[in-house]
C-alpha cells in the first residue's frame, strides 16, 4: 500500500480512479496541510473568539495540500490520495515560519508544489462534480475543525462566513456526515480522556502510519486507520458524535438528532457520554486587520516580515 501523489499531470487519470472507488468505499478520512496558525488562540478563550480566529487564520492563509483516505464500514481501508495545490507561493503568501520548517523537515518540497501542483480552480469543480454523485458519504478528520474549515474555503472560493453558526449551516451542504475522532476519544478508556495526538493515538492502538508525519496523505490514512480501530474495539454509536468537532459548539448536521440526557455505548469501559450543548449567545464575526485579527488581547503578537509571521 502507498500515498498517491496527485500533481497537476496526473490529477485527471486519479480523479478518475477516486471516482471509481468512491462506489466501494463512503468513507471519507482526511486531513490538510497550510501555512501554519498566524493568530493562536488558548484553550479558555470564548467560542466566538476561537471562531473569530478560525476565520482569519483560514481566510488570510492557503491551503497546500490536501489528503484523502477511503474507507468502508466494516474497516476495510483503501487508497489514499495527496492533493497537492500549486496556489501557494511561498514568496508572496503568509505563513508562520515554524510551521513551514516542520512541513520542510517532514520532506515537503514547497518549490515543486508551486511548480507542479493542482490549480485549485481545477480541482475543486472536478471534486464536487465526483462527490454529487455519492449519497451518505462520511467524512472523518482528527481535530478537524481547521481541515473542514480550509476544505469549504475550496469549495465556496470565498472567505468563511461571519459567524459559527453560518459556517456549521453552510457545511452542511458539502458534508452530510462529520466525525472528529479526537472527540469520540475523549469518551473511550484507555485513551487520555482525547488529550493526546494523533500520532499518540495510533500508538496506543498498535497502528502503523504509512508515510511521514505531517504530510496530509499520511496523517489522512492514520486516521482512517485509528477510526476502524476504535469502532471495533469501542462500538461506539455514530449517531452520538456527528457533526461535533473538537473546539467548535456549533454542531454540523443536516437534521436535527435527539441526543439522551445520558448515554452509556457499547461496551463497559466507554465512558458514559456528556450530550452535546449549544451555546447561549453567538456574537457576530467581524472582518479584523492583521496583526491584530481579535478582540480581548486573546490573540498572541506577531511580527510582519514580509509575508512572513513570527510568533512572538
Amino acid at each position: 500500500m502507498a500515498i498517491i501523489s496527485v500533481w497537476r499531470e496526473n490529477f485527471q487519470q486519479e480523479s478518475v480512479q477516486f471516482d471509481k472507488s468512491l462506489h466501494r468505499f463512503n468513507i471519507l478520512s482526511i486531513d490538510t496541510e497550510f501555512p501554519g496558525f498566524i493568530c493562536s488562540t488558548p484553550r479558555d478563550a470564548p467560542t466566538f473568539v476561537v471562531y473569530n480566529n478560525l476565520k482569519f487564520n483560514v481566510d488570510n492563509t492557503k491551503i497546500i495540500q490536501l489528503g484523502i483516505t477511503l474507507s468502508d464500514d466494516k474497516g476495510n481501508i483503501g487508497s489514499t490520495w495527496e492533493f497537492n495545490f500549486s496556489d501557494f507561493d511561498f514568496q508572496k503568501d503568509p505563513y508562520v515560519e515554524e510551521s513551514m520548517r516542520l512541513m520542510q523537515r517532514n520532506g515537503m518540497d514547497f518549490a515543486k508544489i508551486r511548480r507542479d501542483g493542482i490549480p485549485q480552480c481545477v480541482f475543486v469543480p472536478r471534486l464536487l462534480e465526483i462527490l454529487s454523485k455519492q449519497k451518505n458519504l462520511k467524512w472523518v478528520t482528527f481535530h478537524g475543525l481547521y481541515d473542514l474549515a480550509h476544505i469549504t474555503k475550496l469549495f465556496i472560493n470565498h472567505p468563511l462566513p461571519q459567524s459559527a453558526r453560518a459556517f456549521a449551516v453552510g457545511a452542511t451542504k458539502y458534508f452530510e456526515s462529520v466525525l472528529d475522532v479526537k472527540v469520540v476519544a475523549k469518551y473511550c478508556d484507555g485513551l487520555m480522556g482525547g488529550n493526546l495526538g494523533l500520532s499518540k493515538l495510533a500508538k496506543i492502538l498498535g497502528v502503523d502510519r504509512l508515510g511521514e508525519a505531517h504530510n496530509a496523505g499520511s496523517d489522512s490514512f492514520v486516521t482512517a486507520a485509528v477510526f476502524a480501530k476504535m469502532k471495533e474495539k469501542f462500538e461506539f454509536e455514530e449517531k452520538v458524535f456527528d457533526g461535533i468537532l473538537y473546539g467548535m459548539d456549533e454542531r454540523i448536521m443536516k437534521r436535527s438528532i435527539h441526543v439522551p440526557r445520558k448515554i452509556i455505548p457499547r461496551p463497559r469501559y466507554c465512558r458514559p457520554l456528556i450530550p452535546h450543548q449549544p451555546p447561549t449567545f453567538m456574537t457576530q464575526g467581524f472582518t479584523a486587520s492583521i496583526p491584530r485579527p481579535c478582540s480581548f488581547n486573546y490573540c498572541v503578537p506577531v511580527q510582519i516580515q514580509s509575508n512572513m509571521f513570527i510568533l512572538m
